[in-house]
């Protein structure tokens, strides 16, 4: 048996994070619901304990301030993986950075691609069908009449629950001094 996939996500619930799971639906109706999200950490194994990776994320949450991204075009990964996502294009500094905080100790994975701040849109099974939904997110996109701008206030610690798009959160953790306090 395969140990379970980790991921550390910070959700978008905003007028954003409902285009986009409206949009998910639309361009791929047969996957679960997922929750939009900015992937600060992508999905791995684990090297140490659940427990473990939990104390480092409240660690370093505390010590981090809330912060404000702007989103910027939508993008695909391909040919690499046939990803439609939204690329991070102000403050992604602040991601990065965060990404590289947080990707140690109990969390330490050699990722086989290079850290990109995006919000994911859909991961589609070939990677024609991604060209083709990524030209109609971008139609749709550039239509987006709400602000672009997202704050990052909490990450949320997942973990795959029986499937490619089930995850399951295991805590939410607050960035900054004074509210950090896992909540499950």
């Amino acid at each position: 048996m395969n140990s379970p996939l980790y991921a550390l996500v910070a959700y978008v619930r905003s007028p954003i994070g409902r285009f986009v799971e409206d949009l998910r639906r639309d361009l791929h109706p047969e996957i679960p619901e997922l929750p939009a999200h900015v992937t600060v950490l992508p999905p791995r194994q684990l090297p140490g304990t659940e427990e473990e990776a939990r104390l480092l994320v409240q660690e370093i949450c505390r010590t981090v301030k809330p912060f404000e991204i702007v989103l910027g075009d939508v993008e695909t990964f391909a040919p690499s993986t046939p990803t439609v996502f939204i690329r991070v294009a102000h403050a992604a500094y602040r991601m990065r950075d965060l990404h590289d905080r947080l990707n140690t100790g109990a969390l330490q994975y050699a990722e086989p691609w290079p850290y990109m701040p995006h919000l994911t849109v859909v991961k589609l099974p070939v990677e024609e069908d991604a060209v083709q939904a990524a030209e109609l997110a971008r139609q749709r996109w550039a239509s987006f009449g709400n602000s672009r701008r997202v704050l990052i206030e909490e990450l949320t610690f997942v973990r795959e629950d029986g499937g490619l798009h089930a995850w399951l959160d295991l805590a939410s953790f607050p960035l900054g001094r004074r509210a950090a306090v896992a909540k499950k």
